[in-house]
């Protein structure tokens, strides 16, 4: 193997493992002004550790899943409405949605 491949390899891992633990420190950030609120993250935004089909951030297939959960500014999830597919209305939670 050349150097030239050899470096381009190293360069290509280190760049990989720097932007996921970038990813990873911002989904998972805990803040004390935040608070998770389920049900009104859009598809591919959710913060992270949705359950039933996503696991993780941007990982949600559809719109407001009842599993994903997207950070908020404190306080302010309970009052935050979403228009789901078939034109009804839904709070978000900070729990799963249930149902």
């Amino acid at each position: 193997m050349s150097n030239r491949t050899i470096t381009l390899a190293l360069a290509s891992a280190v760049t990989a493992a720097i932007a996921l633990s970038a990813n990873g420190a911002q989904a998972q950030e805990p803040t004390s002004n935040k608070e998770k609120c389920y049900g009104i993250a859009l598809a591919g935004k959710n913060d992270c550790a949705a359950t039933g089909n996503n696991s993780c951030a941007g990982t949600s297939k559809i719109d407001h899943d009842k599993g994903a959960w997207k950070y908020v500014a404190k306080g302010t999830c309970v009052a935050t409405e979403v228009m789901l597919k078939d034109g009804s209305k839904r709070m978000g939670s900070l729990e799963p949605v249930k149902g």
